[in-house]
């Protein structure tokens, strides 16, 4: 993921999307970014902004540090769009990263796997 938020395809890495998408919240966070009018519209600043992290993180069960830890990870994943102005942090979701990331794994997932010799399906099958 590129320094502004932006997602290089060629260095997109799955495998750190999938971990960040592993905790239920942090699915719930993208959830609720996905229409911010509908979940944050008691937000002060204009939407356009992104949401305030205070007001994503009294919306968790969880303590602060714990939901900003969260929102964090969706962050160095590429999920989320970090801006900070004066002493707030706003965060956006990262459509193209999304779509990269959808388009990829649903390509891995429905490609048709080349085939493999005894050997290699003897290992796969002791290390699932």
């Amino acid at each position: 993921m590129a320094i502004d938020g932006s997602c290089d395809e060629e260095v997109f890495d799955c495998n750190e999307v999938l971990k960040a998408l592993a905790h239920p919240l942090r699915r719930a966070i993208l959830t609720k970014l996905k229409d911010p009018e509908l979940h944050f519209s008691e937000q002060e600043h204009p939407l356009s902004l992104g949401v305030c992290a205070g007001l994503i993180e009294q919306g968790c069960p969880l303590a602060q540090s714990s939901a900003s830890a969260h929102l964090a990870a969706l962050q160095a994943a590429g999920l989320l769009r970090a801006r900070k102005i004066g002493t707030n942090v706003f965060y956006q979701r990262n459509e193209q990263a999304i779509r990269v990331f959808l388009t990829r794994i649903t390509a891995e997932l429905t490609a048709r796997p080349a085939r493999m010799d005894d050997t290699e399906r003897n290992n796969d099958v002791e290390t699932v």
